[in-house]
């Protein structure tokens, strides 16, 4: 049977015109993007499109731009380079209970040197209320970093909103961008974060690259010290090829989001409805109705394990919401937090689609679902 791949919220394939782009920088254009002569010069040209095609996307500044090895690292810059730059003014920092561990571990590392931590719970949906984050601020707030949308369950968080408050106080708001690039809008003017961090594997680029927007006027301790690179922000000389690939990225999803957004909930919304009709009420939507990403469908199969729902899917790739430890499984901190029954929880499963999925793979997956006795046996 054909291999069908749903865990694009994983990581995506490379888009064909993101290899296209970066191969004359795999022989070619050679030189270091910081050296005035000729070598040098096509690279320096290049980082500086690429900045400008993620800043095209964002609606901000070229120069509001850095460049990263990946999302974690813009994500440790934005928490940390905050935390450094303004503890002298405050040390409260506050974030959800559903964050990707690239925000939670360096939180939690910075608890070890004084900040004090608050993690807002979510609803039933795994949405953060605004009023809650208004009250959880106080004078020595320095920092909110809220995630755009959750990587497990796809829910999108209200950012305007809290980001009202953040502007009315004069504390920092970072958002962890890297499951919502390319997906939904994600315009920085309109979302009110000083912060936005982008992974470049999940919107067709390469791994190791990502980017962090910093808002004219920020003032972040740097992460990485050393040479006056990335406007001295980040130093280390540039990686051209993946820089690149980011910016070339960053501008294909920028030129067809609405349609492909529109394309993308088609077919998430038929194949829920296509489990809908398979398994009735044993079948539970972990996530948004619908304010969550178009692609992302994590549903819980109730009283089954979601590893087991998987292995009677041959060929296909999705994720689970357990991990098994000694034989024993689970339930994730996301699903957790939403206070998710361990009954559905146990058996969640993630299917997220991306540019290469068709109707035809979802039929493929529907059809497995039908033809495994044990599955329908619920």
């Amino acid at each position: 049977m054909k291999e069908i791949y749903l865990d694009y919220n994983a990581s995506t394939p490379i888009a064909p015109e993101v290899a296209e782009a970066i191969r004359p920088f795999l022989s070619d254009h050679f030189g270091n993007p910081s050296s005035t002569h000729w070598a040098g010069s096509p690279a320096r040209q290049a980082v500086e499109k690429a900045r400008g095609q993620i800043a095209g996307m964002l609606g901000c500044l070229p120069g509001e731009i850095v460049f990263t090895s990946g999302g974690t690292e813009a994500n440790n810059h934005a928490i940390k380079g905050a935390f450094f730059a303004l503890r002298d003014r405050g040390a409260h920092i506050i974030t959800t209970q559903i964050e990707h561990p690239a925000t939670l571990q360096p939180c939690r590392f910075l608890e070890r040197l004084g900040a004090q931590m608050t993690y807002l719970p979510v609803d039933g949906t795994g949405m953060v209320d605004p009023e809650e984050a208004r009250k959880a601020m106080t004078p020595r707030t320095i920092l909110v970093s809220v995630m755009h949308a959750n990587n497990e369950v796809g829910t999108i968080q209200p950012l305007a909103e809290i980001a009202r408050t953040t502007r009315e106080r004069g504390i920092l708001f970072h958002t962890d961008a890297a499951q919502s690039v390319g997906k939904i809008p994600t315009k920085v003017p309109d979302l009110g974060v000083d912060m936005l961090s982008i992974a470049g594997h999940k919107l067709y680029a390469l791994k190791g690259v990502g980017a962090l927007y910093i808002r004219q006027g920020v003032a972040l301790e740097p992460l990485i010290h050393g040479a006056g690179h990335e406007s001295g922000r980040r130093a280390g000389t540039e990686n051209v090829l993946l820089d690149v690939a980011l910016g070339t990225a960053c501008e294909l999803a920028a030129a067809d989001l609405e349609s492909r957004r529109a394309r993308l909930t088609q077919l998430r919304d038929y194949l829920h409805a296509g489990l809908k009709e398979l398994f009735g009420d044993y079948l539970k939507l972990n996530g948004h109705p619908t304010e969550r990403l178009p692609n992302t469908l994590n549903v819980g199969f109730a009283g089954r394990i979601g590893s087991h729902v998987l292995d009677g899917l041959e060929s296909v790739a999705a994720s689970t919401g357990s991990a098994c430890h000694s034989g024993q499984y689970e339930l994730s901190p996301v699903l957790r937090a939403m206070d998710v029954p361990e009954a559905v929880g146990l058996g969640a499963v993630r299917f997220s689609l991306g540019r290469w999925t068709t109707a035809e793979e979802l039929d493929q997956v529907l059809g497995l679902f039908r033809s495994n006795i044990l599955m329908r046996k619920m």
